[in-house]
């Protein structure tokens, strides 16, 4: 199997490890975060798809280091895969970061409102 699909694959579950073994941050359960996936895959995919379309290419992957499969709009699959790995990895460590600045400063976290206690 080629490198990008293998290495796409490993990122995107060393983060769901990462999050699920060791900073059980609760992302994976919010609503915001599955929103702000489908926002960069509505960007994502007219981008991505235009780029590297395979009737007249920007970006021209050597065939060696993709799977070959394209979907939608000849988007390589590998890009949602990682994709997936640096929006999640970096939401997860923004939301370690600021839970760290918040044991480092001694201040509470805030009472959550009416709308976060539904969700």
């Amino acid at each position: 199997m080629p490198w990008y699909p293998v290495l796409s694959l490993v990122a995107a579950l060393a983060v769901v490890v990462v999050e699920l073994r060791w900073l059980r941050t609760g992302l994976f359960r919010d609503r915001c975060y599955w929103i702000s996936l489908a926002i960069v895959g509505a960007f994502m995919i007219p981008i991505d798809g235009w780029m590297s379309k395979t009737s007249d290419p920007i970006v021209i992957y050597s065939r060696r280091v993709l799977s070959g499969v394209r979907f939608p709009w000849d988007v390589p699959i590998e890009e949602f895969v990682y994709a997936f790995s640096l929006i999640t990895s970096t939401m997860l460590l923004w939301d370690r970061a600021g839970r760290r600045e918040l044991e480092a400063t001694g201040r509470r976290q805030p009472e959550p409102t009416a709308e976060e206690v539904v969700r």
